[in-house]
């Protein structure tokens, strides 16, 4: 289901309409970098990091805004571990700087994160992808997602394939394994949210599924599942 919001400061919730405050509106003791300096970064969410990293917002977009926006639209692990900044001003229709900023924050914290000892989280069933990926519940556009994992069935990337309505000719084969092909995968879980918040398996889905699995085998990459989430629930289609 495609949306369209004229003014982005305001989101819809439930039929109702509600204003997202612009930081300078904010009393000093709620303002992101204020907050930060006296309650310490504990203090903050997700959105208010975002909002200190993205420094100032667009014209069209305060960046309080901007923010909440980009979390709701892409995910926190999807922004997370997109590299491509021109994926992101394409999908999330933001300026490339602010991309370039995003994708440089994430990948720092990546840096770090991933040489500590025992960093890697291991993904071999369904209901443990659906652990790690349970916020594309939570979205309100269909997102089309990847696990790689290697051959111990570590997470080595997580990638946002597509977004939107899904079908055969939006999630080609080569879009799903070039990721693989990159960080050396062994196996690898797809996954895909219902907005709706059904977990029926469309014809689209099961096509989708088969095409995959037999372009895994070519490749000796394995399909280990292809789940389908919803608020909180979860369905596999193999």
């Amino acid at each position: 289901m495609s949306y369209k919001i004229s003014d982005r400061n305001f989101i819809l919730n439930h039929g109702k309409q509600y204003k997202i405050l612009a930081v300078r509106d904010l009393p000093d003791n709620e303002k992101p970098r204020e907050k930060l300096l006296q309650y310490g970064v504990g203090a903050l969410s997700s959105a208010e990091l975002l909002a200190i990293v993205l420094g100032v917002g667009t014209k069209k977009e305060e960046v309080f805004s901007m923010a909440n926006r980009l979390l709701r639209e892409y995910g926190e692990k999807g922004i997370a571990y997109q590299r491509d900044p021109a994926i992101i001003e394409k999908d999330l229709k933001i300026p490339s700087a602010k991309a370039c900023q995003i994708v440089a924050c994430f990948e720092l914290g990546r840096r770090f994160y991933q040489k500590k000892p025992g960093s890697l989280i291991t993904i071999r069933t369904a209901k443990q992808a659906f652990t790690y990926l349970k916020d594309m519940g939570n979205l309100n556009k269909e997102q089309f997602r990847g696990l790689y994992l290697n051959s111990h069935y570590q997470l080595v990337h997580d990638e946002v394939i597509s977004i939107g309505t899904l079908n055969a000719s939006l999630v080609a084969p080569r879009e799903v394994f070039r990721p693989a092909l990159e960080y050396s995968a062994a196996a690898i879980i797809i996954a895909h949210n219902h907005p709706s918040g059904s977990l029926k398996a469309t014809k689209a889905d099961v096509e989708i599924t088969n095409k995959l699995i037999e372009a895994g085998n070519i490749m000796d990459i394995e399909v280990l599942d292809h789940i389908i989430i919803g608020k909180n629930k979860f369905a596999s289609i193999l």
